[in-house]
């Protein structure tokens, strides 16, 4: 019977982010959509709103089941504009993001060659560009990973 040296596996990401917990997350799958794509004609409020959010978090779960889903609560601009019969106007960011992320397992105990991480997130930005450690509207490094991912085995 040969030796054969442990090789460690890292996955490959779209990008990496440092979270404020000083644990690393590796982005593995991204989608871009338009906020208000596939909405009816009207204008934007907070019931539309919270029923694209809902919709967002639903695709996201039936997505990725094995992963929890978080939403970042998207800031929500109200413009100086005439309010319709659903309520004064109420505008997010034009960018809605869903990606999952995976960092090392959170349990000590777990072999990080058998386990990780993961956590999928929605989040809404104003353009389509790669979450950076700098950059991220909103800023994903604040994201309390140790309390809202789940460890799952390969």
């Amino acid at each position: 019977m040969h030796h054969r040296p442990r090789v460690r596996t890292t996955f490959s990401t779209l990008t990496q982010l440092l979270l404020a917990s000083d644990r690393t997350i590796g982005l593995t799958d991204l989608r871009f959509c338009a906020t208000y794509g596939g909405i009816p004609p009207g204008y934007p409020c907070k019931p539309v709103n919270d029923l694209r959010i809902e919709s967002l978090l639903r695709h996201a779960e039936l997505a990725h089941p094995t992963a929890p889903v978080h939403l970042l609560p998207p800031p929500r601009e109200h413009p100086a504009l005439y309010s319709g019969a659903s309520g004064p106007v109420e505008v997010l960011p034009p960018i809605a993001c869903t990606g999952t992320f995976h960092s090392a397992p959170l349990d000590p105990s777990h072999d990080p060659s058998l386990y990780r991480s993961t956590l999928t997130i929605v989040w809404f930005q104003h353009t389509p560009t790669l979450p950076t450690a700098t950059g991220t509207d909103p800023p994903l490094h604040t994201v309390p990973w140790d309390h809202l991912a789940r460890d799952r085995r390969l």
